[in-house]
Formats: structure tokens, sequence, C-alpha cells
């Protein structure tokens, strides 16, 4: 994806307590094809993809949900491109959100958590490639 526009939605992320599980589900109700990758201390992170797409052609991801998040339901995030992503926490929290992850920093970008004042979660991203997502 080449579309940098910020506002738009650019990445889906499913947290799961069953991440085989949650293949099968999926890949049998849309046909969806995964690849996963070791994320260090043995965490995985799953990526989703059409039928035939290449494995850098990611629709979404995924990940277990850990004992350190116990609590946490199963549930899927929504992130949004934006281009300054401390600008748009600070926005955020003046409109009344409240901040579930701060600012944290990743290979491809940054990503911050919010819940809006009515409690819907979503989450920014602010890509350091080149790709919608961080896509390079």
């Amino acid at each position: 994806m080449s579309d940098m526009t910020p506002g738009k939605f650019c990445w889906n992320e499913l947290t799961t307590p069953d991440v085989e599980a949650s293949k099968k589900f999926y890949g049998d109700l849309f046909g969806w094809e995964t690849s996963s990758m070791d994320m260090g201390g043995g965490a995985t992170y799953t990526m989703f993809r059409t039928a035939g797409a290449a494995p850098t052609d990611a629709a979404g991801g995924m990940f277990q949900i850990t004992p350190e998040m116990e609590g946490c339901p199963p549930h899927w995030l929504s992130y949004v491109l934006v281009e300054d992503i401390e600008a748009s926490v600070a926005k955020a929290k003046s409109l009344g959100a409240s901040i579930l992850k701060d600012v944290t920093d990743l290979p491809m970008g940054k990503l911050a958590i919010f819940r809006d004042p009515q409690g819907a979660g979503l989450a920014f991203w602010q890509a350091k490639g080149t790709g919608e997502c961080g896509e390079s």
C-alpha cells in the first residue's frame, strides 16, 4: 500500500487467546493465509493475507494474549495513520481520550493506543518507511 493519507485506517490486529483456532476460523471464513514471525522473548506475530497474496501484502495481524494481559478480552483493534503521533496523542487526550499505551517505538514505526470518551479503543500509527503502515 502506498497511500499515506493521515486519518485513514491502515491496519487491523487481532488479540486472541488461541492463535491456532483463530488461524483456522479466519482461514475457513475468508480464505486468509498466514505467516508468522518471531518477535523475541517467545512471542510470535502472525500476519493475515488474502489467498495468493505475497507475505509482504498482509491485511492484518494477530498475537496471543499473554499472562501479563490478564483481563484483556479477545478483540480486533484498528490503526489510523497519523503524521505526528505525539501531537495526535495530545489532541486525543485534550478531547477526553484515555491513553492505554503511550507512544511506543517499533522497528517499522510508532504506535499508541487509546480509548475514546465513549469507551471504544483505537490505535494511532506513524510509519517510519514510505508505505502506509511502515512498508518500504
